[in-house]
């Protein structure tokens, strides 16, 4: 009983560490492309990968931006 509770906190910890670390890189590169960082953020907090592959398609490859392209 006490190694299943270990094996979860640990579980439960590196999840914590996945979204923060997602969030964080969101927000960062979102805020750099002034495309919203806030919404990424919070977003990358909740979720994980459906956020990055969003950001990766939408804001980093363009798809979906109008009168931007360069």
């Amino acid at each position: 009983m006490e190694e299943q509770l270990r094996e979860s906190v640990w579980f439960w910890l590196g999840l914590a560490a996945i979204l923060l670390t997602q969030s964080t890189w969101l927000f960062l590169d979102a805020r750099k492309r002034e495309s919203m960082p806030w919404f990424w953020g919070i977003w990358g907090l909740f979720q994980f990968p459906l956020p990055l592959i969003f950001y990766w398609l939408i804001v980093r490859l363009r798809l979906f931006q109008r009168g931007k392209r360069k």
